[in-house]
């Protein structure tokens, strides 16, 4: 018998369940890669007028730590400049989850060990999620190099578009593999691969900040995301990156199995941390609080760090919307969108809307945290004391809705002192009026947030398709109005009826419509978690 018996039917199994998640997430990725070249090959004919917007931006540290340098003065780079890296990192989280759901979280909920008294080897698992992971990954690539070649972009700069997310992608599955066999807890596989890439992130963000002749540039070449990045789609093209992905994705995927190995079911290499919790533990809110704290810290810190970078961006925005002609076919964008509304204006409403995305995905997570906790039957245990369900589900969604508002408001503030601090022209920009910008967001990531409620206490099973509701909002909200589609389309998304802040002004309604419809939808799924069986 092989080693790895029983892959091909639990790669069916995993294909089965993730029949929403892989698609719409590749799908996804794919209209976001081409979405976001169109609108930059329409918004700049000329490469001169393209010139006159990208060249005080990439002169800005900022800039270049969020999206990395241009890798050309062409019109085609700078239809992907900002695809290249996000996208890239979106990548890896989707290599991250794939792996983390059919390998750790399968074992400790107790599947795996049923499955291995059937005729299912022990590294069948782990052959199967990197299986569906690593195809994932190069679909992904591939149909986004032919979107981009099929938009007349140069043929041999897709092909190394692909070959960029290939190689950030393929390193994360490794990462994600090996993390799995290192803790026993799907927590714990989740600060070691996502801490993995916090650190990727900022080594390529150092290095691409420093001098051309400073050391730190060395940084670039001891993260993933900075090989991805050497390869230059539209610049250099350059494919020796690829081998390095390559080589690191058979060391770490050889690493995981070879942890496999040397570890019993359902524990990992390193151990649990042992004795009992500090500070007080009395009641429900508290536990989850204390469960969700590395999370929340976590994105404290991005809000800071990001709302400082957008502020920082703004500062030279400012000064473009003074230009000649792309001053006059960006003031005519900003007066589509609001009467006398100023490009930073125009800045700030569209990238908080996208932090608003960014920060659904906080509020969902902790919600379908339930299921987790469910599955591991560690609610079991829980609700055997004096907790009940309504208060178990209504802990998490006041931690979600708390949590999401109050890194909405501290993004909106970061960007407001970084703007503020940076401010050098004529455009005012008011702390306060971005922090109410970034707040009108809650109601819509609310909304996310109590669908996913909902999916918690009417099925369970499909608790997975939060994200993709997510990454449906997500593609009517942003790619709609770029693809000349109907407007009905975009009010299908909760975030298509949240008012631009500071462009437009602001109208109470459609919030407090989003805020009924979030309570209701949580209401039912609460009511439902009440009424079905647990596990």
């Amino acid at each position: 018998m092989s080693a790895i018996t029983g892959t091909g039917p639990l790669l069916r199994l995993a294909s089965r369940r993730d029949r929403v998640l892989v698609p719409a997430s590749v799908l996804g990725l794919v209209a976001f890669t081409a979405g976001s070249a169109k609108a930059t090959i329409d918004l700049y004919p000329s490469l001169a007028g393209a010139l006159e917007i990208f060249a005080p931006l990439l002169r800005n540290p900022a800039t270049l730590a969020l999206y990395g340098p241009a890798t050309s003065l062409t019109l085609d780079s700078f239809a992907v400049y900002k695809t290249i890296l996000l996208g890239g990192v979106f990548l890896c989280l989707l290599a991250y989850i794939v792996v983390r759901r059919h390998t750790r979280t399968e074992e400790e909920a107790g599947r795996l060990e049923l499955l291995g008294a059937g005729v299912v080897q022990r590294r069948a698992p782990l052959t199967a999620a990197v299986t569906l992971a690593t195809l994932a990954v190069l679909a992904t690539a591939v149909l986004s190099g032919a979107s981009l070649a099929g938009l007349g972009l140069e043929s041999r700069g897709s092909v190394a578009f692909a070959v960029s997310w290939v190689v950030m992608g393929l390193s994360w599955v490794g990462i994600t593999a090996v993390a799995a066999q290192l803790t026993e807890t799907t927590r714990g596989t989740a600060a070691i691969s996502l801490g993995a890439l916090g650190v990727a992130f900022l080594l390529r963000a150092v290095g691409d900040t420093a001098a051309s002749d400073s050391p730190a540039r060395f940084l670039l070449w001891l993260s993933p995301l900075g090989w991805g990045e050497r390869v230059s789609p539209y610049g250099a093209n350059d494919f020796r990156p690829l081998w390095l992905g390559l080589a690191a994705y058979a060391l770490l995927v050889g690493a995981a199995f070879w942890l496999q190995e040397r570890r019993d079911l359902g524990a990992g290499v390193l151990p649990a941390r042992a004795g009992t919790a500090r500070g007080s533990l009395g009641s429900v809110s508290s536990l989850t609080f204390r469960l969700a704290r590395g999370t929340l810290i976590g994105w404290t810190v991005a809000a800071v760090v990001l709302g400082l970078v957008l502020g920082s961006i703004a500062t030279n925005i400012e000064s473009i919307d003074s230009s000649s002609a792309t001053g006059d076919m960006l003031r005519a964008l900003a007066r589509a969108q609001g009467s006398n509304a100023s490009l930073v204006d125009v800045f700030f409403a569209s990238e908080l809307h996208i932090v608003a995305y960014a920060v659904a995905a906080l509020g969902i997570s902790i919600v379908t945290r339930l299921h987790t906790e469910e599955v591991a039957m560690r609610a079991e245990a829980l609700l055997a004391t004096g907790a009940t369900r309504t208060r178990w589900a209504l802990s998490h969604l006041a931690l979600a809705v708390v949590s999401t508002t109050a890194v909405m408001a501290l993004a909106g503030l970061m960007a407001g002192i970084g703007a503020t601090r940076g401010a050098t022209g004529s455009s005012e920009v008011s702390v306060g009026g971005l922090v109410e910008a970034a707040l009108v967001t809650a109601p819509a990531i609310w909304v996310a947030v109590a669908v996913a409620m909902l999916l918690v206490g009417v099925a369970p099973r499909l608790t997975g398709l939060a994200w993709a509701f997510l990454i449906v909002f997500l593609l009517l909200g942003e790619l709609v109005p770029v693809l000349g589609l109907p407007d009905w389309m975009t009010n299908l998304s909760p975030f298509g009826h949240v008012p631009s802040l500071p462009v437009q002004s602001l109208t109470v309604l459609p919030l407090v419509l989003l805020t009924v419809v979030a309570a209701v939808v949580a209401t039912a799924g609460v009511v439902a978690l009440r009424r079905r069986d647990i596990g």
